[in-house]
């Protein structure tokens, strides 16, 4: 199907990604949000009062949190725009952007802002009162890290979850490391030429604020924190679990940073683009739960469903995206599917350039469109797997207007 929503060629920004404890570590998420969303709207000669409706999505709270999307928009200027904050981990990219164009396709907004952050760095360390416990002793959680290294159904790390697809399908640490060399490769590609790549959806160098947003404490010539690995390094690597294939350099690391994406009707999206002549057409959304503890293979269904909802199929796809925070997330999906392993993920992906979690999949995506605009338009897919051994996609179209 072809949703009424559109995204208007170029309304659309990512900050860089800072691996955690970085440059963006003392940042508040939301606000930090709104300061970026504040520049590039003006960058792009938007009015925030154009919009009637707005998402947020995060996956790690912050303070004044609970004020969600009406407290972000207020921010930026767009007091007038309401609605709500979603969180599904690393599918709130997909998720967002799926809430915005249900409200545009039911008539109830025209123009919608889909806005995605996350701090994984210094994350809440949270405590829970229970009058029943011992003496009256609470429970604590360490929201980033307990949750990175316990599901609850199942007890197990994500990282068991990539371990369990690896043995159940034979996937080997040298497989995993020839993908992170080639996933490199590709991410080289878009700082060819100063960035030119990155320079068409960023803005470089970017000035990093101080934590009052008052003043400009340093600034980034792209993302900050990537790794750059040879054979010879990850050779060297063992695996993080005793028994295991995934070694450090075959995953991807937390980081920080926020992504957005403008969404509205056809005929605004001609006014808002900056190329009326190049179309973002939202053709399907798919998503899946795969078996406990195995989190990777969520990718193929939801993809498989969003494809049907489009009417394509993977012979149909020009590009393909996908969150990968293990190098054997993109082997699985290759063999299930056919896709060409090497060809996917140009131009960059999580497992190189971070993972913030819920602005990953919005940034995935955005990349995804300019890597189509380049190729002069055709199909494009997004897949990828979250918390909960979940997955959501998105296939969008780019074209003639």
């Amino acid at each position: 199907m072809t949703y009424k929503a559109e995204i208007p060629y170029g309304a659309y920004w990512s900050t860089p990604f800072a691996r955690w404890q970085g440059s963006f570590a003392n940042l508040h998420s939301v606000e930090f949000a709104a300061h970026v969303a504040r520049q590039e709207l003006n960058k792009r000669k938007i009015d925030p009062k154009s919009f009637d409706y707005g998402v947020l999505g995060f996956s790690v709270p912050q303070n004044h949190s609970f004020y969600g999307l009406p407290w972000l928009m207020g921010m930026m200027g767009a007091g007038q725009a309401s609605g709500p904050t979603l969180m599904q981990a690393c599918a709130t990219g997909v998720r967002t952007l799926l809430s915005a164009a249900q409200e545009i396709e039911v008539g109830m907004a025209s123009a919608a802002l889909v806005v995605n952050c996350a701090r994984t760095s210094n994350g809440p360390h949270l405590y829970y009162p229970n009058p029943r416990g011992p003496g009256g002793t609470g429970a604590a959680e360490d929201w980033v890290m307990d949750n990175f290294g316990c599901d609850p159904l199942g007890g197990h790390s994500m990282l068991k979850t990539a371990e369990n697809v690896a043995a159940k399908h034979g996937i080997s640490t040298a497989q995993q490391h020839e993908v992170v060399l080639r996933r490199e490769q590709q991410y080289h590609q878009a700082l060819a030429d100063g960035a030119s790549f990155l320079k068409r959806f960023m803005t470089l160098p970017f000035e990093v604020p101080a934590p009052n947003f008052k003043k400009t404490v340093g600034t980034l010539e792209g993302d900050e924190g990537v790794s750059t690995s040879t054979p010879e390094g990850l050779a060297k690597l063992k695996p993080v679990a005793e028994g295991g294939t995934v070694t450090y350099g075959a995953q991807t690391h937390p980081a920080d940073g926020n992504a957005a994406i403008v969404l509205t009707t056809r005929e605004k999206a001609r006014e808002l683009s900056t190329n009326p002549k190049i179309a973002v057409r939202l053709q399907g959304f798919g998503m899946a739960r795969a078996a406990l503890a195995y989190m990777p293979e969520a990718t193929v269904p939801a993809a498989q469903r969003a494809l049907d909802q489009a009417g394509r199929g993977f012979g149909d796809l020009a590009a393909i995206k996908t969150h990968n925070p293990f190098a054997a997330n993109d082997i699985y999906f290759a063999r299930q599917t056919g896709a060409d392993l090497m060809s996917m993920n140009n131009y960059g992906c999580s497992l190189v350039w971070g993972h913030p979690q819920a602005p990953m999949g919005t940034r995935a995506i955005i990349e995804l469109i300019e890597e189509l605009v380049q190729r002069g338009g055709g199909y494009g897919l997004f897949t990828g797997c979250a918390a909960g051994d979940t997955g959501m996609a998105v296939v969008l179209e780019v074209c003639d207007a």
